[in-house]
């Protein structure tokens, strides 16, 4: 009986101790301030915690994230619109209200919260020293938008859009491929496009209604597309596909890059070869010729200009080939890592690597190539591709490893834009009267279009 009375006594005190825990703000059970007062979303009527009467501490935190947000950006920041700054200036009185508070049941009604969600909605923050309120640049896409999940809409802080920027825009997206596009070709005179992906297939679209109206299965991934005249060919593992029709063997592994000139066909493979083929006087048919060798590793990126020919590879260096001798005449050796791409432009040859850099080289009185400039990004480089704008000025198109591809200005390298994809995208190809057009690892192929008809395209990377 004794340990019954003694047990309900016990239960007793316990629940007058929960009971206690549970009183007012006013009363609270110990000297730490609510972690969710200060983040401005309690919502306990009764807290356990510190709310303490002054409010500036909590707000001030809230603007402070989101000026050192901005200050990350190096876009200019726009003006508000009207709405926007009406509600942003209504926070601004509500902030100055709360701060002359001293009433515990005012603090208790206040709502720092709601001062954040302003923040969000209209892309702005006070600033601290003299209460303007300016906007931030939307230039980061919403991760919840891409799946379909973000809550906030036409009021998020981040892009609701696959690009930004200026003079180009998204024309169609094209679904089919079900692995990471590899290749865009679209041949000359060919109303087709054509792309090639690890899963396997070839596709051919119709230009004028984007539809899919052929699928070609190889059987093994494709890792690179070409065009050359009649012919489309596949880059295969062991071999070369030719309209899916004739096969080209001879390469020993995956073929990574091709690239076509003057009835030669160069195919750079796993083992650092550059096989060469050569168009019969029919050219109906390539026949083999002695490799070009030089490379220690897979040779990844092709490209002709200059009457040479330019290759980058897996160990780390770009070789300049003179097509006469067939002979390797230069090494550049300034990269870190794999080159990934090379591309010809005028007088000048760029190559970009997963080391984060894009090198111009341009050649000396001695006929050397010497680094000339070099521009550094976040992220390992993928692809490079060049066109030109309405009004003729040259724009680079760099993709990077981060899912983005970026358009620059040349030669100032600034920044007019940034396409967005799921994932990496490591095919881009220029097409006729502005059309650009980028190949992701979800297999999704994209269009874009500069708003012009007059383009003038470089040389491109294989």
């Amino acid at each position: 009986m004794m340990e019954t009375i003694t047990r309900r006594v016990s239960q007793r005190q316990n629940r007058a101790l929960f009971s206690w825990h549970r009183q007012p703000a006013t009363a609270p059970s110990n000297n730490k301030v609510c972690k969710f007062w200060l983040a401005g979303n309690c919502r306990k009527k009764s807290c356990r915690y510190l709310h303490p009467e002054v409010t500036p501490a909590p707000i001030k935190r809230v603007l402070k994230l989101n000026r050192s947000s901005f200050k990350e950006s190096h876009e200019p920041k726009k003006p508000l619109n009207v709405s926007c700054k009406r509600q942003n200036e209504d926070s601004t009185d509500e902030v100055k209200r709360k701060q002359n508070m001293s009433s515990k049941n005012e603090v208790a009604q206040s709502d720092p919260a709601k001062i954040g969600k302003n923040d969000h909605s209209c892309q702005a923050a006070s600033n601290a020293t003299n209460g303007h309120v300016k906007s931030a640049p939307r230039t980061i896409i919403c991760e919840y938008w891409i799946k379909d999940s973000c809550v906030y809409g036409d009021k998020c802080k981040n892009l609701h859009s696959w690009c930004y920027g200026d003079g180009f825009s998204l024309v169609a997206q094209l679904q089919g491929h079900k692995k990471a596009i590899t290749g865009i070709t679209l041949p000359s005179g060919s109303d087709k496009l054509f792309s090639s992906s690890k899963d396997g297939t070839v596709r051919a679209w119709n230009c004028h209604t984007g539809e899919c109206i052929g699928v070609v299965d190889m059987g093994v991934p494709v890792e690179c597309l070409i065009s050359e005249g009649p012919w489309v060919l596949a880059g295969l593992t062991d071999a070369i596909k030719m309209n899916a029709e004739f096969t080209l063997s001879g390469p020993a592994g995956q073929v990574y890059a091709m690239v076509a000139v003057d009835g030669l066909l160069f195919a750079g493979v796993n083992d650092g070869s550059i096989l060469v083929w050569k168009s019969n006087s029919e050219a109906t048919m390539f026949e083999a010729v002695a490799p070009l060798k030089g490379h220690t590793l897979a040779v990844v990126s092709l490209i002709y200009g200059a009457k040479r020919l330019y290759s980058g590879s897996m160990d780390n260096t770009v070789k300049v080939w003179d097509l006469e001798t067939m002979q390797c005449i230069h090494t550049l050796s300034k990269h870190s890592e794999v080159v990934m791409s090379v591309l010809c432009w005028e007088q000048f040859l760029l190559s970009c690597s997963l080391d984060q850099t894009l090198k111009v080289w341009a050649a000396t009185e001695a006929g050397e190539l010497e680094v000339t400039y070099e521009h550094k990004e976040k992220h390992g480089i993928l692809c490079l591709r060049g066109m030109h704008d309405p009004a003729n000025k040259p724009i680079l198109l760099s993709s990077c490893n981060d899912n983005t591809v970026r358009l620059y200005d040349l030669p100032s390298f600034a920044e007019r834009g940034k396409i967005f994809a799921k994932q990496e995208v490591r095919a881009i190809e220029i097409g006729p009267g502005g059309l650009f057009f980028s190949g992701d690892g979800t297999g999704l192929l994209s269009v874009w279009k500069c708003s012009s008809d007059s383009t003038a395209t470089p040389t491109e990377a294989s």
